[in-house]
């Protein structure tokens, strides 16, 4: 499809499939897809790795805002379904959507200088616009002038069962009860965290995909595009 370069911001809970509908959007609209989840959880890593968090969850934040500080080097190499986090030369990926990362990562997101860090990240790379990204605060905080948001919502039961199924194919043990209670857990976190609340921006329209397949979901927001922007298909 062909549109005016824009932004799009998408945002929602955990496991509504926010990163692979916006893979799909960037690869229909030939755009960049910017991945803010993967930077909080690639900051988590770095965090663990760093001994900055202690083994009863506590954060050493002077150790950690030291390790941003001292230019953690957090990028995306590819794009797309081939698009990966690195840390330095290192493909970090996998490493990143471990249950362990993904126990952390509310933690570490909640704190107001790892979310300047992970900002200003996101504001480099999206400076020339023509990007989708997702997250929790994506047309609320880091891109506020965004085109077009999309504020994504699912059942909690159908979320904890794509997100076990995602685990499984990795050769991941899946117990469904844990996952379902951290998707819980990462929603209340990242509801009522003090700083950039996972909220809906007023000017954010509702996707509710529970029943929905990705083509539903395209044709959805291919509707969108043609009656905003006046998107239609390319040669």
């Amino acid at each position: 499809m062909q549109i005016p370069d824009i932004i799009i911001a998408i945002d929602g809970y955990s496991s509504t499939g926010k990163s692979s509908f916006a893979k799909l959007i960037a690869g229909e609209l030939r755009y960049t897809y910017l991945d803010s989840g993967a930077l909080y959880r690639g900051v988590t890593l770095a965090a663990m790795e760093g001994r900055c968090i202690s083994e009863d969850r506590a954060i050493d934040e002077t150790a950690l805002k030291a390790l941003l500080d001292a230019g953690l080097d957090l990028r995306f190499v590819g794009s797309g379904k081939e698009g990966a986090l690195y840390i330095g030369e290192r493909n970090v990926e996998k490493d990143i959507r471990s249950m362990e990362v993904a126990s952390l990562v509310s933690l570490v997101a909640a704190l107001p200088f790892v979310r300047a860090f992970v900002d200003m990240k996101l504001h480099e790379f999206g400076s020339g616009r023509r990007v989708v990204m997702d997250g929790r605060d994506i047309g609320t905080t880091v891109f506020p002038d965004a085109e077009l948001k999309i504020f994504m919502v699912a059942d909690a039961d159908v979320r904890a069962r794509r997100r076990a199924a995602e685990m499984a194919a990795k050769g991941e043990e899946v117990d469904l009860e844990e996952v379902k209670r951290n998707l819980l857990e990462r929603d209340y976190m990242d509801s009522h965290r003090e700083t950039s609340p996972l909220s809906r921006a007023e000017d954010a329209i509702v996707l509710d995909n529970s029943y929905m397949s990705f083509e539903d979901q395209m044709d959805w927001v291919k509707g969108i595009l043609s009656s905003r922007f006046g998107a239609s298909e390319s040669e």
